[in-house]
């Protein structure tokens, strides 16, 4: 079976294809897993290649989901082992404009589509728009490179908030002092790292700060860091690798990035709480849908001032675009069970197992399920 292109020259799709083949190498070793089909079959029936579904699919977007994404490949291909599937862990900008420009047909973005990239969803996408998916839920992780610190530090939004603006400069800055007693900091200077590229992650980042530290943080969330002069790195991986390889250093990256590096408790009413995949789902499922949004647009509304207790607020909702209509049938089908495995229980812990994320609950996977069955063909 061929599935035609969406809008799509082959040249532009031929270069997704390209960028995505290091992650398409590296999940090949557990590509013929057997897990449960994407329509709910059993193991025997994919272990038999029953599934009707074949063809190719193409996506790009958020580093952040590239362990995840391993795992959904893996299981989802060794369900249907006539359907391939790339992804491209450009981040979530590159991504989005991917699958705008209709060279993917689904892309990964750690940030939702804003007001004029949903005109352009509705035009790439037939007049039917797009549909968000929250289906990866991770908390991101304040890193930091302090090997004689063996304690883990606590920090409140404003002093989180005063270090990457750069008005806290030194590890031992009376603000940080203050909220850990008994434990020795250097006399060291603070070096922020930042990404370097338009991200997702930063845009979550930057939204927690100007929400819970107002006061300290003046600059508008953005997917691009607002200031000049700091030192910055591509991706999630460089911002991990920068922040491992000098001491001093503090970064923010997708918390099943954080290694050996440690991680900040933050303080969230008068407790300090660490990251975990719990917290993180607390903050998610207290959270509403945007307004304005359409019917099958999950993008959510993240409280993170939020004050309740074991709650996560810095973290990251990474969306799952598709369109609503596609050009051909079979790719309906094949958009349609390649969602359908991620949103399900058994796509879900794969991913929680690969990358630690926070498995979406059951009202969530009922929405999205909603959303997954409005796609259609183009009329």
């Amino acid at each position: 079976m061929t599935v035609k292109l969406n809008r799509t020259s082959r040249g532009a799709r031929a270069g997704v294809v390209v960028g995505a083949l290091a992650l398409t190498l590296a999940a090949c070793g557990s590509d013929n897993a057997v897990t449960p089909a994407a329509d709910g079959g059993s193991e025997s029936a994919a272990a038999e290649g029953t599934s009707e579904l074949a063809g190719e699919l193409v996506g790009a977007g958020a580093s952040s989901q590239e362990s995840a994404m391993e795992a959904w490949r893996a299981g989802f291909q060794g369900a249907n082992p006539d359907v391939s599937v790339s992804y491209d862990p450009a981040g979530s900008g590159a991504g989005r404009t991917q699958f705008l420009e209709g060279g993917t047909d689904f892309a990964g973005s750690d940030a939702a589509l804003d007001e004029e990239e949903l005109a352009t969803a509705e035009e790439r996408c037939f007049g039917a728009g797009v549909t968000e998916l929250p289906l990866y839920i991770s908390p991101i992780a304040v890193i930091y490179n302090l090997p004689e610190v063996t304690e883990q530090l606590k920090m409140s939004p404003a002093t989180i908030a005063g270090i990457f603006s750069g008005a806290i400069t030194s590890w031992n800055d009376p603000a940080i002092a203050a909220e850990n007693e008994g434990v020795t900091l250097p006399d060291l200077a603070i070096t922020p790292v930042n990404r370097s590229d338009e991200s997702g992650t930063t845009e979550n980042f930057t939204e927690y700060l100007a929400a819970a530290a107002p006061e300290v943080w003046t600059e508008e969330p953005s997917g691009d860091w607002p200031f000049t002069g700091t030192q910055s790195a591509q991706g999630t991986s460089g911002v991990v690798q920068t922040v491992e390889g000098a001491e001093g250093t503090i970064g923010y990256a997708d918390a099943s990035r954080a290694g050996s590096l440690g991680t900040v408790a933050v303080k969230v009413g008068e407790e300090y709480v660490p990251f975990s995949p719990e917290a993180a789902a607390a903050v998610v499922d207290a959270s509403p849908v945007a307004e304005g949004r359409a019917e099958h647009d999950l993008a959510l509304e993240l409280q993170r001032d939020t004050t309740e207790a074991g709650a996560y607020p810095i973290v990251l909702v990474s969306y799952t675009l598709a369109c609503l209509a596609y050009e051909e049938q079979e790719q309906v089908d094949l958009v349609k069970g390649w969602l359908t495995y991620l949103a399900s229980a058994e796509g879900q812990e794969a991913a929680a197992g690969a990358a630690g994320n926070a498995p979406i609950s059951e009202t969530l996977r009922e929405q999205v399920t909603a959303a997954i069955d409005a796609i259609t063909l183009a009329s």
